[in-house]
C-alpha cells in the first residue's frame, strides 16, 4: 500500500497501520541472547527502546551500548511473571513514547536431562513463556487499539510444532503461545494491529550455552535478530527460521504422535 509519514516521522501502511519503521519499541528479556540482539539491532538515533531483563548489571550493559548507538532508552528489572508491574512498565514506557512495536520474548528453559521434569520446574516455565507473553501482550493491546496502529511480535519456538519428551513443558508453553498469537493475529488485524509469531531454531545464547547436545543449524543471535526484523517489517504471520529446520518441525507435526514417539524418545534430553 502507499506509505504516509506522519509528524512523528513513523511511516505507516495505510492498509492496516502497521508500521515498516516503529519508532518506540518494548522489548522483554533484553539483557541476554535474542532479546539483547534485537536491542541493539533496533539501536538508532530517532528511536526509543523501553528494555526489561532480570540481570540489573547486563541490562545495564544492554542499555548503556543502545544509547551509544544514539537510541534513547528506558529500562527496568522487571518479572514478567509479575502482572501488575509489567502492566506498569508498559505504561510507563508508553507514556514516554508511545509504543509502535511489542516483542515479547522473555522465556526460560528447562528438560528432563536429570530424569524428570519436577512440578516447580514445570509450572516456572509457564509462568514466564505463558503469563509472561500474556502479562506483556494484554496491558499494550487497548493502547495500540486507542491508535489503530502498532505491532506485536511473539517469541515461540520451532519446538512448538511437536511435544518433546526432553522438554515438555518448553514446548507446550512454546505452542501455547503460538497458537494464542496466531489467533490473536485475526482478531487484531482489523483494528490496525499486526501480530507475527517467532519460531527460532536454535540461537546462541544463555539459554542454548547448557545444552549438552548437538544443536544442528545453530545460529549467532545476531543473525537471527535480522531475520526477526525483516520478517516484523514483512508483517509475516509466522516468522519460522532456519528453514530447514522449520520443514522438519512442521512435518513432525502432521503424522499421529504414535508414528514420530519412536523418533522423539530417542532424541536427546534438555537441562
Amino acid at each position: 500500500g502507499l506509505g504516509a509519514t506522519s509528524r512523528l516521522g513513523r511511516v505507516e501502511d495505510r492498509s492496516d497501520g502497521r508500521m515498516r519503521d516503529p519508532r518506540s519499541i518494548l522489548i522483554t528479556g533484553a539483557s541476554s541472547g535474542l532479546g539483547e540482539a534485537l536491542a541493539k539491532l533496533y539501536a538508532a538515533p530517532g528511536r526509543h527502546l523501553a528494555l526489561t531483563g532480570r540481570n540489573i548489571e547486563r541490562l545495564a550493559e544492554v542499555s548503556a551500548a543502545c544509547r551509544a548507538a544514539g537510541a534513547t532508552v528506558t529500562e527496568g528489572i522487571v518479572d514478567v511473571t509479575d502482572s501488575a508491574a509489567t502492566a506498569r512498565f508498559v505504561h510507563e514506557a508508553d507514556a514516554v513514547a508511545p509504543i509502535d512495536l511489542v516483542i515479547a520474548n522473555a522465556g526460560i528453559s528447562g528438560g528432563t536431562y536429570g530424569g524428570s521434569e519436577s512440578p516447580d520446574q514445570i509450572r516456572a516455565i509457564m509462568a514466564v513463556n505463558v503469563d509472561g507473553v500474556l502479562n506483556t501482550v494484554l496491558p499494550a493491546i487497548p493502547l495500540l487499539l486507542a491508535r489503530k496502529r502498532g505491532q506485536i511480535g511473539i517469541m515461540s519456538s520451532l519446538a512448538s510444532f511437536r511435544g518433546f519428551p526432553g522438554a515438555p513443558a518448553y514446548c507446550a508453553s512454546k505452542a501455547a503461545v503460538r497458537v494464542w498469537g496466531e489467533a490473536l493475529r485475526g482478531q487484531l488485524k482489523p483494528h490496525g494491529i499486526s501480530v507475527s509469531v517467532i519460531c527460532p531454531g536454535f540461537v546462541v545464547s544463555r539459554m542454548t550455552a547448557q545444552n549438552r547436545f548437538h544443536m544442528p543449524l545453530l545460529m549467532p543471535a545476531e543473525r537471527a535478530a535480522v531475520i526477526i526484523r525483516k520478517g516484523l517489517e514483512a508483517d509475516r504471520a509466522r516468522i519460522s527460521f532456519p528453514l530447514r529446520m522449520y520443514a522438519g518441525a512442521w512435518l513432525m507435526s502432521i503424522p499421529p504422535p504414535a508414528l514420530t514417539d519412536p523418533l522423539v524418545m530417542s532424541l536427546p534430553k534438555k537441562d
